[in-house]
């Protein structure tokens, strides 16, 4: 980032709008984040900017239902999942060369917004949870690694296992904070997360808690529904930028 002021700007801004759009839906902090960011940076630049936002956030989140203790040991194999395939992917967000990680960030984000357009409506049986839900937070964490992108499959996955609103909310906090703290891990072990930029992203936590503030007030004025819609055909449209620029 070699002119500070626009690019603390640029930052601020980005953080505000995706703080909004978890505050109206409950998710999209890091996917937001990362495909606006990923248009003017590389990726793994944008992914170390968004850690302590995404972390703060998304703890809050976690620790706001009843059932941590439950969640966590349903899940646990999942998040294992998510640990090491995050771990085994992030060397492609760290590599020299950005056109590819730019690229598989864009795929993802169309990939999300499709199954977000689309919302199957699936169901697992609980019998086959103790090997599909390594595969889903292994898969997760591969997605994560290399494009610094949390939801897939993990958000589909979550979904389709019958949990109730609030334990589904906890849920997706637990695989986020997991897959952030991950990535964290990754990017620093590539030598990907220099103490300049985690400082900004320090300073980037306030745009997103304000802007969480902001999406909350405005969740009761407006229909979630057309926000989810307008946000998932975003997606769409950022995603084929970025996939376009990555294959350019």
């Amino acid at each position: 980032m070699t002119e500070p002021l626009p690019a603390l700007l640029l930052v601020t801004a980005t953080f505000l709008l995706a703080g909004l759009v978890k505050g109206v839906i409950g998710l999209g902090l890091p996917t937001v984040a990362m495909g606006l960011l990923g248009l003017v940076m590389p990726p793994a630049q944008a992914a170390a900017l968004l850690l302590v936002p995404s972390l703060v956030t998304n703890l809050w989140q976690l620790f706001a239902g009843p059932r941590f203790g439950a969640l966590l040991r349903r899940l646990r194999l999942m998040m294992l999942g998510i640990l090491a395939g995050t771990l085994a992917g992030s060397g492609m967000i760290a590599g020299p060369g950005d056109g590819a990680a730019k690229a598989g960030l864009g795929a993802a984000l169309i990939l999300y917004g499709v199954v977000g357009l689309l919302a199957p409506r699936l169901r697992l049986p609980p019998r086959i949870e103790p090997w599909a839900g390594p595969l889903a937070g292994a898969a997760t964490g591969l997605v994560t690694g290399a494009t610094g992108v949390f939801v897939i499959p993990a958000v589909p996955y979550l979904g389709a296992l019958g949990l109730e609103r609030d334990a589904l909310v906890q849920a997706l906090g637990l695989s986020f904070t997991v897959s952030t703290l991950a990535l964290a891990l990754g990017l620093a072990w590539h030598g990907a997360l220099p103490a300049q930029v985690a400082g900004v992203s320090l300073l980037a936590l306030l745009p997103a808690l304000a802007g969480m503030a902001l999406g909350g007030w405005l969740r009761a004025r407006v229909r979630p529904a057309t926000f989810r819609l307008c946000f998932f055909l975003g997606l769409l449209g950022l995603g084929a930028e970025l996939l376009w620029r990555g294959l350019g």
